[in-house]
């Protein structure tokens, strides 16, 4: 069949310097249905759906359930498809020796012999950058991972402190950062700012997530759709948003939103930030406790 998102942008290479994959302007969420256990049917439509509209990039993680397990298997039987697109998973472990366990699950489940991405996870607090960063620590095995050529690019993701995550982004010699983007980042500032600035500066990759806010921020009577609050992401000047889905019509959604070439304009995205003032750090849930620092 023709490819029905055969217009989706892309970014080409970009900041994934080593990669001959084309990367689409919207990437498929490892959470939605595929953050579940005993759903593979749901899963698999969704997967397919996504190879259907396009898109290239696919994102995972070791703590979500059954999410590699579902890739897995869609891959065994769609060879031609995996090599195609560009994979990404994560490890949160903090050592050397368990992170590399980690990976090695991770492409058992995969059923892959190699990660286009794989990200340190979810890095929260000084005590992450540490132990991450210290004799032992995890950032030995990715950057080990990526020399024997069993990762193509290394990245970093978190969604609680932005300077912690900053600060990663300049210590580390990672290719991407994951981050928070959506209006209320817009209005809190922190990875908007600082995070986005530093990656910018050392010329890597950023991907947006938590850009529905966990589906929490469409609010349609008011004019906030999800296909909206995709394109406010991109707006934001990223590499590419992902998203979770739950359905093929998400997934057409989150493709549709990936076709749409022109930016939002200053004006538009102050009235889509302004419905989310009164509320924000309260919407800024996935930040956790970092707002009860002293």
């Amino acid at each position: 069949m023709d490819n029905p998102n055969k217009e989706i942008a892309l970014i080409g290479h970009g900041c994934f310097p080593n990669s001959v994959k084309k990367i689409t302007r919207v990437g498929l969420g490892g959470e939605g249905v595929l953050r579940t256990t005993g759903k593979v049917l749901q899963a698999h439509a969704v997967i397919k759906e996504a190879i259907n509209q396009g898109i290239t990039y696919y994102d995972s993680a070791r703590v979500y359930m059954d999410s590699e397990v579902y890739y897995g298997k869609f891959w065994e039987d769609h060879q031609e498809e995996r090599e195609s697109i560009f994979h990404t998973s994560k490890s949160a472990d903090r050592t050397r020796q368990g992170a590399l366990a980690e990976l090695q699950k991770t492409l058992d489940r995969l059923n892959t012999t190699y990660l286009d991405l794989w990200q340190i996870h979810d890095v929260r607090d000084q005590k992450d950058l540490d132990l991450i960063s210290e004799k032992g620590g995890a950032l030995e095995a990715f950057l080990e991972a990526k020399d024997r050529g069993l990762v193509r690019h290394i990245g970093v993701t978190g969604h609680h402190d932005p300077q912690i995550l900053t600060q990663a982004v300049k210590m580390w010699p990672v290719d991407a950062v994951l981050m928070p983007v959506n209006p209320v980042e817009e209005i809190i500032g922190g990875f908007l700012t600082h995070t986005l600035e530093a990656a910018r500066k050392k010329g890597i990759a950023v991907i947006g997530m938590k850009v529905l806010g966990g589906k929490h921020y469409i609010a349609k009577e008011a004019g906030i759709t999800a296909d909206l609050l995709v394109r406010f992401a991109l707006s934001c000047d990223i590499t590419l948003a992902i998203a979770g889905c739950s359905t093929s019509d998400e997934v057409k959604e989150l493709a549709n939103a990936g076709r749409q070439q022109a930016h939002l304009t200053s004006a538009e995205r102050k009235e889509i930030v302004k419905p989310f003032i009164p509320a924000a750090e309260k919407l800024a849930f996935y930040r956790g406790s970092v707002f009860k620092k002293p």
